[in-house]
């Protein structure tokens, strides 16, 4: 165990090869809500994840486990544990401040965690360590005891809070309707946001197809559900053609899509809503935003998950290098939770980057604000 005689300890990258003793750390420090071997495996061997390993004299007394949004400015701190025997050492402090260097080298802004509210000493490191309380989650372990949710700034800019709600989609398809219902409740014009709500918005702007499974939802769609919900709205879309259409092979599937998307189009200029303007770069939608308004952007998935499809995201928050994002998709297969999607800092290239999909690329953007 560590004493005052032991050396110093080397904090490196673990390795598939520590496997053994990274399940002997975890089951020596927690008695419920325990990462599997099957679970660190995958983190170990995934791009978007970073695990620290302190050891001393090849026995490991510690590990941190960070999770990294693709393309995003945060990281989540998913779990920190510390030997028994090498508590009270400052082990936890040095762990502790290696995962903020190591998100910081990764161009992080905010560092995200989740502890027990009855976890004394672990809230009292990261109040100590410059952490502030972001929300609690009531019943978050599986022994129903609440998590304490707290954040950090690594970088020189304080993350502004977020004023609009967030809402996780309960399907694969409803993204868009997800970011709409957001704005709606945001602005007032929804009561409340359920599943119901999500999938009946979806039934009002959905294009019917995609390239497989169930359709997605177009920028004239949500524009005409919006206006029709008392918003404002106005699309941006380059090039102004057809969307979703580049794999779609199958004529009558295109002749549907085709007709379904031009009838969209047709009810939003009788709306007058505008869509003449181009898309706008991510510093102009920040200045829209700090203006008050909302936008709802099409984005690949690609730099954020790996996965080559389209998706939409919400952008509800701005600085004088960020576009904040309310993202309505979670992640990592269940390891994410509402803090790792919601208010999202995305620096102003890469999301320019990302705001666009397909061959050739599709820029969209829907404006929303009040009326």
């Amino acid at each position: 165990m560590l004493s005052s005689t032991s050396p110093d300890p080397d904090i490196r990258l673990a390795r598939t090869s520590d496997l053994p003793e990274l399940l002997r750390l975890e089951n020596a420090c927690f008695s419920g809500d325990r990462i599997s071997r099957r679970s660190f495996r995958r983190f170990l061997e995934s791009a978007g994840v970073s695990c620290l390993l302190a050891e001393v004299q090849g026995r490991c007394l510690g590990y941190a486990l960070l999770l990294f949004r693709s393309g995003t400015a945060m990281a989540r701190l998913y779990s920190l544990a510390v030997d028994p025997g090498a508590r009270g050492t400052g082990l936890s402090r040095r762990l502790l401040a290696a995962a903020e260097a190591d998100a910081f080298a990764r161009e992080r802004i905010l560092l995200r965690l989740e502890v027990r509210e009855d976890n004394a000493a672990a809230r009292a490191l990261y109040e100590r360590a410059g952490y502030r309380r972001h929300g609690r989650v009531a019943a978050y372990y599986e022994d129903g005891a609440a998590a304490i949710r707290m954040e950090k700034l690594l970088h020189d800019e304080a993350a502004p809070p977020s004023a609009v709600p967030y809402f996780s989609q309960t399907s694969d398809f409803t993204c868009g309707p997800s970011c709409l219902m957001m704005a709606l409740k945001h602005f007032g014009a929804v009561a409340a946001m359920d599943e119901r709500l999500e999938l009946r918005l979806w039934r009002e702007t959905t294009t019917i197809y995609l390239a497989s499974g169930h359709g997605g939802c177009g920028p004239f769609g949500m524009a005409v559900a919006a206006a029709h919900r008392g918003l404002r709205a106005e699309v941006r879309l380059a090039p102004g053609g057809h969307l979703f259409l580049s794999s779609v092979r199958d004529p009558d599937k295109r002749r549907v899509m085709e007709t379904v998307q031009d009838d969209y189009r047709a009810e939003a200029a009788a709306m007058g809503i505008d869509s003449s303007g181009a898309p706008l770069t991510a510093a102009a939608l920040a200045a829209e935003v700090a203006g008050g308004a909302l936008a709802i952007v099409l984005i690949s998935e690609y730099r954020m998950q790996g996965r080559r499809g389209p998706h939409w995201v919400l952008v509800q928050g701005q600085d004088a290098r960020h576009v904040f994002i309310h993202d309505p998709w979670l992640g990592y297969e269940g390891y994410e939770t509402p803090q790792d999607a919601a208010n999202l800092p995305i620096p102003f290239a890469e999301f320019d980057r990302m705001a666009r999909w397909g061959k050739p690329p599709v820029r969209a953007q829907i404006l929303l604000k009040k009326a």
